[in-house]
């Protein structure tokens, strides 16, 4: 059978850098724990007005999920935990949103001049 199973906990184990792991770590606890209470919530309404339908519905949320990962994940293979926030650097897509230290404090240092 296919699916995601654990891989919504080893994923993210992997992808944190040791800043901010812990915090990240709850957030995906809470969140996974959210979803599977409404998921439990619906499940037997859906199945009972999908049918069989309700499977291929959560294929295809496996399938749009592997392609996100394979899209928009690095790949941790042999990476360090500490070196992981130099994955996400220079990961081609999330690499931007990262601002070093220097340019980050110029920032707030010209928007307090502005007030």
């Amino acid at each position: 059978m296919w699916s995601w199973g654990p891989l919504g906990w080893l994923i993210p184990s992997e992808i944190f850098p040791l800043e901010v792991r812990s915090a990240a770590q709850s957030i995906n606890v809470s969140v996974n724990m959210i979803f599977t209470a409404a998921i439990a919530q619906v499940f037997t309404a859906m199945l009972s007005h999908l049918k069989f339908g309700l499977f291929i519905f959560f294929a295809c949320r496996v399938l749009v999920m592997t392609w996100f990962i394979n899209k928009y994940l690095p790949e941790t293979k042999g990476v360090p935990i500490e070196e992981m926030t130099i994955v996400w650097k220079e990961h081609k897509h999330w690499g931007k949103y990262f601002v070093e230290k220097h340019d980050y404090e110029v920032a707030m240092k010209a928007t307090s001049l502005s007030h």
